[in-house]
């Protein structure tokens, strides 16, 4: 469920019609629904509602300071893999105290910071990890809480880009070792180990990958609970949504009729096949949950440039390209495409929605069936507000695009678009190729 609905021919987000945002701030714009931020985290919270839950936001997905802001009001916490990150969620007045830090290459100076701000665990992906982090914690007479992280060599089904939980991906430890693992950090004097952490990859629409991963784990945890006296286990993230037919049941219909698409799993699923397995531990349980809470929060606006009529291909060119958002060509994504203002007298056209970037692979869609756009419409990305703005970049010079949140009929710029100016504020001529 989100808030993105045509009304009165017009797509708007929430109350606010999206023509009137792209004429306020222009194109390329992400716009991002508070409301449906707020549904999905409060959606999944109630669907484990048995257990002693805390909701850690992925940042990585979005990591907007109002959107960190929104999270932490809520009540989230935060799943971090930086020092930046750990800094945003300072800067959006999160609690670090009560968030994780992931990743497998942490530096000894973000180690520094996290244990200076008092972070609440550390995700451990490695032995080497272990020493490092206890030597820094020695330094700074701390003890510092630990989780390590758990491969359980469980396939997600999903791309193999965002696939983690399979023995041949570098996240975390294999299962059959991670007994001496903790033995090891046992012995470390500057660790306390706190917890056990497993994350099997993202966008999984069923949940038997999930429930695979948990039971496999579960002896090991109460093994971990008995012998260490651990408080909480990590099961990650890696609810899926809807890219396809992501518009609300029956709104594409009306030029669209290819095959019912995706079907989404609902937290109300997820938490009624993991509840009854997870309560009986009697430990804190940590999700870290991130596309699920924004993905279908956010759209990405863009206008349309030039129709290109081929002689066997027609080509839709539009002012965003993989640099706003990379996702189809990285991982040949799908995301929606529909006319923020849709005129039923017009007739269907199959083409490629490109950019303007000097790159075959910027390329949005092959052969899609849209109503005829033309020159100045503007379209909107569904499903954009995870890994969109957070993975976009400056290739070919283009400025970053600006990022606008909406609540009712409010809407304000959350991220100026980039300057030239900011642009090139880092960079500099040397004195040698000076005249």
């Amino acid at each position: 469920m989100h808030h993105f609905r045509y009304n009165d021919f017009t797509l708007h987000c929430e109350d606010v019609s999206l023509d009137e945002i792209a004429r306020s701030h222009g194109t390329p714009t992400y716009v991002y629904s508070a409301a449906t931020m707020a549904d999905n985290y409060r959606r999944l919270a109630a669907s484990l509602s048995g257990l002693d839950v805390k909701l850690c936001y992925a940042m990585k997905a979005n990591s907007n300071l109002a959107v960190l802001r929104h999270f932490a009001n809520l009540g989230a916490a935060f799943d971090l893999v930086s020092s930046g990150e750990l800094r945003r969620v300072l800067s959006a007045g999160g609690k670090v105290q009560e968030s994780v830090f992931a990743g497998v290459g942490k530096t000894e100076a973000e180690i520094k910071l996290a244990l200076e701000t008092n972070i609440f665990g550390f995700h451990v992906e490695s032995e080497p990890e272990l020493e490092r982090i206890n030597r820094i914690a020695g330094k700074l007479g701390r003890k510092a809480p630990i989780a390590i992280r758990i491969n359980p060599d469980v396939d997600a089904h999903t791309h193999a880009k965002i696939t983690t939980g399979k023995s041949d991906n570098k996240f975390g430890i294999p299962l059959k070792v991670a007994e001496a693992a903790y033995a090891a950090a046992a012995k470390y004097p500057n660790l306390a180990i706190k917890g056990v952490q497993m994350h099997i990859g993202s966008q999984l629409t069923t949940v038997a990958p999930f429930v695979e991963a948990v039971q496999k784990v579960l002896p090991f945890v109460e093994r971990l609970k008995r012998d260490h006296g651990i408080s909480y286990f990590s099961i990650g993230g890696g609810i899926g949504i809807v890219y396809q037919d992501a518009l609300a049941s029956g709104e594409a219909a009306w030029w669209n009729t290819k095959p019912e698409g995706e079907r989404p799993l609902t937290p109300e699923v997820y938490g009624a096949a993991l509840t009854p397995l997870l309560q009986p531990l009697g430990l804190k349980i940590l999700l870290e949950p991130g596309r699920f809470l924004v993905g279908n929060a956010g759209v990405l606006l863009s206008r349309v440039e030039y129709l290109k009529r081929g002689a066997n291909k027609n080509f839709i060119v539009l002012d965003a390209a993989m640099n706003d958002l990379v996702r189809p060509a990285m991982y040949d994504a799908y995301h929606e495409v529909v006319p923020v203002v849709r005129n039923i007298a017009r007739a269907t056209l199959k083409a490629d929605l490109v950019g303007p970037i000097c790159e075959s692979g910027d390329c949005f869609a092959k052969d899609r069936v849209l109503p005829e756009l033309r020159e100045g419409d503007l379209v909107a990305f569904m499903s954009a507000g995870a890994y969109g703005h957070a993975m976009s970049g400056r290739y070919n010079t283009r400025a970053m695009p600006a990022e606008v949140m909406v609540s009712d009929s409010t809407f304000e710029l959350v991220n100026v678009r980039e300057s030239f100016d900011t642009m090139i504020a880092g960079e500099k001529i040397p004195g040698f190729l000076k005249a």
